[in-house]
């Protein structure tokens, strides 16, 4: 991957960290770093902020999507963590670090 974008993995795994210290629980990963013709196979659109190395879709054990959500919603406004999108879906809770607000919820 090219510098910048590890760079990007690097500080994401940071906020991550920091979350996995708070909480004193595993935190799994889905899917962070995804190449574009990766990205581009399972149908996200090129602007995805995992192309960029910005964003992970992760299971925080014993939590459901929303409660993660909120939970990263809470160290974002104490400035714990980096701002930037929050997504809550069936099965796991998107968060990347983009530097600004983004919210959504596809749950079914």
């Amino acid at each position: 991957m090219p510098d910048n974008v590890l760079d990007n993995v690097k500080k994401l795994a940071l906020s991550l960290q920091k979350v996995r210290d708070k909480i004193k629980k595993p935190i799994k990963v889905n899917s962070s770093y995804r190449c574009l013709h990766h990205n581009r196979n399972i149908g996200s659109n090129d602007s995805s902020q995992h192309v960029l190395g910005k964003a992970a879709d992760i299971v925080i054990k014993g939590q459901i999507p929303e409660q993660t959500a909120n939970l990263l919603e809470v160290l974002i406004d104490n400035d714990e963590i980096s701002q930037g999108g929050l997504g809550v879906y069936n099965t796991f809770t998107h968060y990347d670090i983009r530097g600004k607000k983004a919210r959504w919820d596809y749950r079914k």
